[in-house]
Order: C-alpha cells, then sequence, then structure tokens
C-alpha cells in the first residue's frame, strides 16, 4: 500500500513540472497551442490524485495551468485575426 502511495505522489511531482513546463512552451505565439492544451489536460489528470493525496509541486501545477490558459486565449486571438485576414484578403476586401 505504502509504495502505491509513493508512486501516486512522485507521479504528481513529475506531472506538475511537466505541466509548468508546457504551461510557459504554450505562451509561445501560434506554436504554443498545443503545449497549453497539453498542459490543462496534464493538470487535469493531477488534479483526481490532489484530492486524494497532498501535491508539493501544486504551485507548479497552478502556474502551469495559469500560462496555459493564457496562451490558449492569446493564440487562439493570433490565430483568428490571422484567419480573418486571410479571408478579407481572399475576398478582396483589403
Amino acid at each position: 500500500m505504502n509504495d502505491d502511495v509513493s508512486n501516486v505522489k512522485i507521479r504528481m511531482l513529475n506531472s506538475s513540472r511537466k505541466c509548468f513546463a508546457f504551461g510557459l512552451l504554450g505562451l509561445l505565439p501560434l506554436i504554443g497551442l498545443p503545449f497549453a492544451l497539453a498542459a490543462l489536460w496534464i493538470s487535469g489528470s493531477i488534479r483526481a490524485d490532489e484530492k486524494r493525496f497532498w501535491n508539493a509541486a501544486r504551485p507548479l501545477r497552478i502556474w502551469g495551468v495559469v500560462s496555459a490558459a493564457l496562451g490558449t486565449v492569446l493564440g487562439s486571438g493570433i490565430l483568428a485575426v490571422v484567419m480573418i485576414r486571410v479571408w478579407m484578403v481572399a475576398q478582396g476586401l483589403d
């Protein structure tokens, strides 16, 4: 039983670090969008284990989620502006 708890805690620590790294990469314009989505996905899986066990790297996970959310919003906005601009040029509205 103790090995299972240790494995879960180690996995939470590693996943929190990965979430933080992917969240920071998610701040890169356009190419960061997949990283931001991956960070949000990883955070969701960590949260399920955090309900049962204490996560020492919780601040890393939180900062990863904040970065990923910001990167997702900014990346989606930039992508929308680029797509609208392409559509306007294609329609001759430029």
